[in-house]
């Protein structure tokens, strides 16, 4: 383990004397590469300095301990002995972890696709609930969110909403939202006070990048039709809506939010890269063993991942058994705690598949 944070010390300064070359920035690719890599093992580098600080220092504590005859000054640095080895344990268990191998699609966009599944009306009314969720915590992050198309229903639910989250970072975090999302409530609708269960479908992409998916135009039907639903004065007046079939797989993408047919086509050829990214990596995650396609961020649409319960103010992550009594703040976008506890349940998943 230590030759290889060694290894990645020595990575992290050649990084910083290539950030400093001013003619990195004009490989804008290249910088952004570098950039993502330097973040990446800063954390790492920064806790082996403080891990080998803390070992010099045991090793003074020791030297210090064997020669002092004191009695009351051998107690205390005996002491600070055992104090420096319990944090040198946590220190070192904190490097294992972060040695852990990194997903390199965490850095990546991301398109979200939720879907109203059981529970009609009060289904779309949940997604417009989690659209709204995910929007408070990519502002807090600091991320842009862009409507790309929704389907809306007559009380402002959602059957479908389409949105794209950029930002860095963004698929390391949003990943574990892939899933089935059950809401318990008395739905608006319901005038007996009753509660209900429903269900809404959460898909997060990885956004790809044109050159990682090959879209050959021959593969593609184009259909261009007039947009329906809300959305303001130009609906139903011009042919903007684009409906884009690609022919191999048979996936369809529909766009109908911008008044502009160039601007709807750009941004179902985004969700259709995406899609087809995602049917690529499910492939290679089917070719890898079961424990990694069994840990958290697998990405299983149709696993039941999470129950937001109203009456008890309880949101409770299923993969985890992780319950927390704030679900006013969590759908307000306080889903901090939660990702976080997801990310460190499968770094400690991980590093026992890697002593196996």
């Amino acid at each position: 383990m230590f030759d290889k944070l060694e290894a990645l010390e020595a990575r992290y300064r050649e990084l910083e004397i290539m950030i400093s070359d001013p003619e990195l920035p004009k490989d804008r690719k290249r910088y952004k590469e570098v950039l993502q890599e330097h973040a990446h093992l800063s954390k790492i580098v920064q806790t082996y300095e403080e891990y080998k600080k803390m070992r010099n220092r045991l090793e003074e504590t020791e030297t210090l301990l064997e020669q002092e005859r004191d009695p009351e000054l051998r107690n205390l640095a005996k002491e600070e002995v055992d104090q420096i080895r319990l944090r040198l344990s946590e220190e070192e268990k904190k490097l294992k972890e972060l040695l852990v191998p990194r997903d390199p699609r965490d850095d990546k966009n991301v398109i979200m696709e939720i879907r109203a599944g059981t529970g009609g009306e009060e289904a779309a009314l949940f997604a417009a609930d989690l659209f709204r969720m995910y929007t408070r915590y990519a502002e807090a992050k600091g991320w842009k969110v862009e409507l790309m198309d929704a389907n809306e229903t007559e009380l402002g639910g959602f059957k479908e909403i389409i949105f794209s989250v950029s930002g860095s970072g963004a698929y390391g975090d949003l990943r574990y939202e892939s899933g089935v999302h059950r809401v318990q409530r008395v739905p608006v609708t319901e005038a007996g006070g009753r509660i209900h269960t429903s269900a809404v479908t959460v898909a997060v992409l990885p956004e790809a990048e044109e050159t990682e998916v090959e879209v050959r135009p021959e593969d593609l039907r184009i259909d261009v039709f007039r947009a329906s639903g809300a959305g303001g004065q130009h609906v139903n007046k011009t042919e903007s809506a684009v409906r884009i079939t690609h022919l191999p797989t048979g996936i369809v993408v529909t766009c109908q939010d911008e008044k502009s047919q160039h601007k709807n086509k750009a941004r179902a050829l985004r969700v259709l890269r995406a899609r087809l990214y995602e049917m690529e990596e499910q492939k290679r995650l089917q070719e890898e063993s079961a424990i990694r396609r069994s840990m958290v961020g697998s990405g299983d649409r149709s696993e039941r991942i999470r129950t937001y319960n109203f009456p008890q103010n309880r949101v409770t992550d299923h993969r985890i058994n992780l319950t927390l009594y704030k679900l006013d703040s969590v759908l307000e976008g306080d889903l901090g705690e939660i990702i976080e506890a997801l990310k460190l349940s499968e770094r400690e998943e991980a590093y026992k598949t890697q002593l196996q």
